[in-house]
């Protein structure tokens, strides 16, 4: 990388981009692609710090859904903005993109997209070598503190160190304030605020639940495909959907806590709220006291603790058998039915308190943002600056966990390093 002490003072860069993370290096590689001489201005000692540990360190680098409307509606009131963006870059562009570069990938549940290496290694490795192939001078632990304008043109930035990078287009990629410890501290956002932009509230989206319930703390680890999840509060129903659940030693993660904790955090406003599992969502409750009187028949001299591991995970009998008053070496041929009918229950609605969310450390992106009726998005183009782009968790679009987010960061930074570049 080249050092500070080496660039000339009086250099005008083609473009410049903000924000080392998975848009920053998309749009820097890209308009280098394109002839443009690009900085990449990083505040971290390396690039894309938080991307090496989304999706666990294995990155969800997209969601495989080729078809563009299904996909958008995903996107709720961001979609109709997003319409021109991915018709120029889409899920099938950045799968064509890793794989070209000899990254494999494979498709999991719910479309989840993945490196077949499963390490977010293999991600970075092909972004950084496209800044390479495209001469992308980088400047790492170089935070900017400050960006100057002159009319609704963007003169320069200055960095911590006093050095000033002008240039002709400038590409705002800094993230937003999720995950703190990567570098994403929210920078972005108060400048653009200094500069005019409307930023809705920024706070942590896509997090854990912290629960109440202290017998969480012995299932940690478990995780369930198609779980149905149901939000209650003063015994009404709230929300709900299926999705895979993971039990954490404080409460609960997986895609579809995640994906429920925003109205979960807006209904802690309110008041206390409840979250009911149905583990076994497949199949109705006479299904459900079916199949465990066909279990005790089955199994009819074993200790029922025993009989259950088909059921559900191993490490939940035990908590359930406790929740039901159950004792586990009762054979299966003693249960009472009243036994029975306590366990089959539980089994379609386990209830959870909650005791809140799990704060912008644990978050995977940031909900608010930046209007996007202030952005162009032909090009990510600001509308009160000629030649500020904005792209990836800055802007206010609201996605679902499962490689939505990175996609709006593939798209967001193709074509704004496209426009810059021209």
């Amino acid at each position: 990388m080249p050092a500070m002490k080496n660039l000339d003072a009086n250099i005008v860069w083609d473009v410049a981009v903000i924000g080392g993370g998975p848009a920053g290096m998309m749009a820097a590689g890209r308009a280098a692609e394109l002839g443009a001489k690009v900085v990449l201005i990083e505040k971290n000692a390396g690039l894309g710090k938080k991307l090496l540990i989304t999706g666990g360190g294995r990155c969800n680098v997209t969601n495989n859904e080729p078809d563009n409307r299904k996909l958008l509606a995903k996107f709720k009131d961001g979609g109709k903005f997003l319409a021109s963006p991915f018709a120029q870059w889409n899920v099938e562009n950045t799968l064509e993109f890793f794989h070209s570069r000899a990254m494999l990938t494979k498709e999991e549940a719910e479309k989840r997209v993945f490196p077949a290496s499963n390490t977010a290694q293999s991600v970075w490795d092909v972004l950084v070598e496209y800044l390479k192939a495209g001469s992308v001078t980088i400047l790492s632990n170089s935070p900017v503190v400050d960006v100057v304008a002159n009319g609704n043109v963007i003169e320069k930035v200055i960095l911590k160190n006093k050095k000033e990078i002008r240039a002709k287009s400038f590409i705002f990629a800094t993230g937003g304030i999720s995950r703190p410890e990567t570098g994403s501290t929210g920078d972005g956002f108060a400048f653009l605020k200094k500069l005019g932009h409307t930023v809705s509230d920024t706070e942590g989206a896509l997090v854990p639940v912290a629960v109440k319930d202290s017998w969480v703390k012995r299932a940690a680890g478990v995780s369930m495909q198609n779980v149905k999840i149901t939000l209650y509060q003063n015994g009404a129903k709230q929300d709900s959907r299926i999705g895979k659940i993971l039990f954490t030693h404080v409460g609960l993660s997986g895609p579809g806590i995640l994906n429920a904790s925003r109205d979960i955090g807006e209904l802690l406003k309110y008041g206390e709220v409840v979250i009911e599992l149905d583990l076994l969502s497949t199949e109705g409750p006479e299904k459900v006291n079916a199949r465990l009187q066909e279990i005790f028949k089955a199994n009819d001299k074993k200790m029922i603790r025993n009989s259950l591991t088909g059921l559900v995970p191993p490490a939940l009998v035990p908590i359930l058998l406790e929740l039901a008053d159950i004792k586990p070496e009762t054979s299966c041929n003693s249960i009472k039915r009243e036994e029975r009918i306590r366990l089959a229950k539980l089994l379609k609605a386990l209830k959870l308190e909650v005791k809140g969310l799990l704060g912008l450390d644990k978050a995977i992106i940031t909900s608010g943002g930046v209007s996007l009726e202030e952005i162009d998005f032909k090009t990510m183009r600001s509308l009160k600056y000629s030649n500020l782009y904005i792209v990836g968790d800055l802007l206010n679009i609201d996605r679902p966990s499962g490689g939505y987010s990175l996609q709006i960061c593939w798209t967001t930074g193709f074509v704004a390093g496209t426009a810059a570049a021209a």
